[in-house]
Order: structure tokens, then sequence, then C-alpha cells
């Protein structure tokens, strides 16, 4: 019987099959962008896992400012600050103990001022694009003492952060059950990863877009995704075409339109399922 994944083994995991799967709109193995390539994401996946593998022991903040601080050693650019906030609390839950909302709600009511001043930070660190000026809780501004507070500021124009506030809520029922049910259909994993990004695009728009180019450019990314799921399924003709047709609107403004927080977002489910051994391998 195989050994099951050490919990940064599920972390460097979900981010190579994620940042692989040709999603639209996002970087991967067949598209790069001019300052952010496939290769810087796979260096960071393994970047990332020996903070993740300590998460239980070390925390949330601490585990979020070792893996940006070791990604940013290797990495000239932001790369995964979405992604290393959305792991983080998930694998701060102890092995032993499943990997539910309530466990990390718990995770993030155990949160204390030391952890809001490591992720504060960590992302002046990660220098991330988008995220503007707001008039409370700045990332510029001295760091707060309660980050589920400075979540919930923010809650409004990053889908991360909401996760933060709501236990992960949008993980556990949205996330991990659409990629279970390509699963459950047949669909390779590369594919219920793809519709999984679709979908949440089609519901949420994506809130990095929002932030970088208006909300309006994010409803029309919402609308464009929800053609593609009317269009069919996948492996379908005008599935597929307008599958395409979304990726070109994607990449036709430079990295601006990326999808960011929608792929981080599935990042954390791969993470749920590879953790629970619910997507058992050969991961294809």
């Amino acid at each position: 019987m195989n050994e099951p994944l050490t919990v940064g083994d599920c972390a460097a995991l979900a981010c190579l099959l994620e940042a692989t799967a040709p999603k639209p709109g996002n970087v991967h193995r067949g598209a790069d962008f001019e300052d952010l390539g496939f290769v810087d994401l796979v260096v960071s996946a393994v970047a990332i896992r020996p903070a993740m593998e300590h998460a239980a022991q070390a925390g949330v903040g601490e585990t979020v400012h070792r893996a940006i601080t070791a990604t940013r050693a290797l990495v000239p650019t932001n790369s995964n600050l979405g992604i290393v906030l959305a792991l983080a609390p998930l694998a701060a839950v102890p092995r032993p103990e499943p990997l539910t909302s309530r466990a990390v709600r718990r995770v993030l009511e155990s949160l204390t001022a030391q952890d809001c001043h490591q992720v504060w930070k960590a992302v002046r660190l990660a220098q991330p694009g988008g995220l503007g000026k707001v008039d409370s809780m700045d990332v510029t501004d001295p760091p707060p003492d309660d980050l589920l507070a400075a979540m919930r500021a923010a809650q409004d124009r990053d889908l991360i952060a909401r996760q933060y506030v709501d236990g992960f809520t949008l993980v556990f029922e949205e996330v991990v059950p659409l990629l279970e049910a390509g699963r459950h259909v047949g669909w390779t994993l590369t594919t219920a990863i793809i519709h999984t990004h679709v979908t949440l695009l089609a519901r949420y728009g994506d809130s990095l877009i929002a932030r970088k180019c208006g909300p309006a450019v994010a409803r029309q990314a919402a609308s464009l995704a929800q053609s593609v799921l009317s269009a069919g399924q996948p492996g379908e003709e005008a599935y597929e075409r307008a599958l395409a047709d979304l990726d070109f609107w994607l990449r036709s403004d430079g990295h601006r339109r990326n999808p960011g927080t929608t792929a981080d977002l599935v990042a954390a489910g791969l993470f749920v399922l590879l953790r629970e051994g619910r997507w058992p391998p050969p991961w294809r």
C-alpha cells in the first residue's frame, strides 16, 4: 500500500496540477506571460513545500511568510501569494484531523496578532499587482493585530479574503464538489480542473480581474465563461470553441484579465482532495 502524501506533498502537487492544466487566461505549460512563466510556477510549487509541511506547528502567519520568502528567493515576481494565502489555513489543520470547514474555522479562530504581522510582511515582500489603495487596513499601513478583521475589510474585493471570513465555505461547498463531479462522470483531472475554473469564473467573475480592470470587465469575464458552459460539455465542438474564445479574450489585454483568484481557489480545492485521498492517482 502506498504511503499517503504529506501535507507538503499535497500543497506542491496541488499547485503543479493547477498550473499544468490549460485553464483559460492563466499561465500553463503552453502559455506564459511576459513577466511570469510556467517554469516560475513549477519552481514556486517546490519552494512552498517545506513551509506547508510544517504549517500545523508554525501557524498560518509564519507559514505564509516562510512560503513567500522561499518563493521570492527563486522567482523574481509575485507568482503565488494568493495560493499561499489560500493553502496556509488548510495546511495548518493537524494531519490526524479530517480537513473540513469546521476544522479550518478552528485554525482561523486561533490566529494572533503575530499571524497578522507575518502575513503583512509576506504581502509586502510578494508585491502583488492590482491591490490598489484603500482607506482602512491598506498593506502600506502598519499591520493591524487582527488578521480576520483585515480579511473582513477586504472580503468584498478579494475572494481569498472572504474564505478567511467564512471558513473556506466556497472551497468546501463549491470547488471540491465541482472537481469531484468531473471525476464521477469520467473526465480526466485536467478536464475537471478546466471546467471547475470556468464554472467559478461564470459564478463569481474574478476578484483579481475586478481589482485590475474594474467590475464591468469582471462581469464580462463571467458572461463569457457562462457562454462556455451554455455551449455544451467538455469535448463537444461548441464548448471547445467557446472555451478558446474565452481564452483569447482573457489574454487580449496583456495579463490584466488574468483570472488569478479563480486559479487560487482551484488549487485550494485540489489540496483538499489530495490531502483527504479523494482523488487518487494517476493524476492526468
